[in-house]
């Protein structure tokens, strides 16, 4: 990396390792100290602000640079005590009562809906997809996803099914055209309510596909299947053994549910602090360890795990092309501008490199109240995909 200081002063820093080769470039002097005192959190706000750029563009080459090396960085003495301090208050950011739940969903899933129009595919999957294969196109592997999930899922026609973070609907619309079950989803964002209640009514599915604006904590009645994709990042370290509580009040004694989050390789840890601030305000990514201490406590077998390592990258490198590709359009929306351009350049950029560089990934674990729930063997869930109405995989 050459990087330039607000002096003019050129740095060339030689790596030991093959790699990306950048030019970066301060513009304020403040940066020369801010960056070395909290550099998870300063690089992505002086990229917002236009204190530091990157020549020719390459954000992404800038930020897989830093992924490579970002081990080194966190093994520095300093910035190991301060992740230390950090990991001390982090129930504080992670406190996530029924009203502030709601404030910190609206944050980001309450923006115009036409931004995720850009980047998203037609049904505005915002969750890991599932590549077959690396020449899988967007909307191929998101239906791939669902039709995975599904196939965990065991469903009947008869079953009740919960969607705990419903988004935009099509998940829980899906499940309700595919297996004819009775579908209710709830979500805390007022946009994502709007638009699932009405894809309901256009696809003639209301009758058995109803979304509520709703804390999950609020809901009542028994259902067969629960399922929640990428909502339980937003749950927070401090209500994790209330949530699998409230899975369990609300399961039937041979009900089956399954988890889709978000996860570290690593022991528990804190939030990325830009991440926090800017784009999910009161999220967090937990371990395995303390996921599955939460399920032990509440007492709910946990009857198949999965892990799925790259296929967020994938999914984030898609989402990040298509942003670049809709930037100007972006931009051209009301209360939109360079800057929030730049943080959302920033914020699929890094979190491809969180995947691919570093010790996020995505994990499923499938629980139940009876460990006779479901079959002895995985079988049932390959013939259940096989069975599935996919779109053909690209050649």
């Amino acid at each position: 990396m050459t990087l330039i200081d607000a002096d003019g002063v050129s740095h060339r820093i030689e790596g030991r390792r093959p790699g990306p080769d950048v030019t970066v470039r301060l513009h304020d002097r403040a940066l020369h100290w801010s960056l070395m005192a909290n550099p998870r959190l300063k690089v992505g706000e002086a990229y917002m602000d236009g204190g530091l750029t990157v020549d020719d563009g390459r954000l992404y080459e800038f930020l897989d640079l830093l992924g490579l090396n970002m081990a080194d960085l966190e093994s520095h003495p300093f910035v190991r005590v301060k992740m230390a301090l950090e990991r001390i208050v982090r129930v504080l950011g992670q406190y996530n009562p029924i009203g502030r739940a709601q404030r910190n969903v609206a944050h980001h899933y309450d923006l115009n809906g036409a931004l995720y129009d850009t980047f998203l595919d037609a049904d505005r999957q915002y969750s890991c997809a599932y590549f077959r294969t690396p020449q899988d196109t967007l909307e191929q592997a998101q239906a791939a996803k669902k039709a995975h999930i599904i196939a965990k899922l065991l469903i009947e026609p008869e079953h009740r099914v919960l969607d705990i973070g419903s988004g935009w609907g099509g998940l829980g619309l899906q499940i309700a055209r595919d297996t004819g079950a009775d579908v209710t989803g709830v979500t805390l964002s007022v946009e994502q309510h709007t638009v699932s209640s009405r894809r309901a009514l256009e696809t003639g599915l209301a009758d058995r596909a109803r979304f509520k604006l709703l804390d999950y904590r609020k809901e009542t009645g028994t259902y067969d299947r629960i399922v929640s994709v990428g909502m339980f990042e937003h749950v927070g370290a401090p209500h994790y053994r209330e949530f699998f509580a409230k899975v369990k009040s609300l399961l039937s004694d041979d009900g089956v549910m399954l988890l889709h989050s978000i996860g570290t390789m690593g022991p528990p840890g804190t939030q990325n602090p830009w991440v926090r601030k800017y784009i999910f305000p009161g999220g967090y990514t937990p371990s395995l360890s303390e996921v599955l201490r939460a399920i032990e406590h509440v007492g709910l077998f946990v009857t198949d795990v999965e892990i799925l390592r790259l296929h967020y990258a994938e999914t984030l490198k898609h989402w990040r092309l298509r942003f670049m590709a809709n930037r100007d359009r972006v931009k051209a929306m009301a209360g939109y501008d360079d800057r929030f351009c730049r943080m959302w350049e920033f914020y699929l950029a890094a979190a491809e490199m969180s995947f691919r560089r570093m010790t996020q990934m995505v994990f499923q674990l499938q629980l139940a109240k009876k460990q006779s729930a479901v079959p002895l063997t995985r079988d049932y869930m390959i013939d259940g995909e096989r069975g599935s109405r996919l779109p053909v995989a690209a050649e």
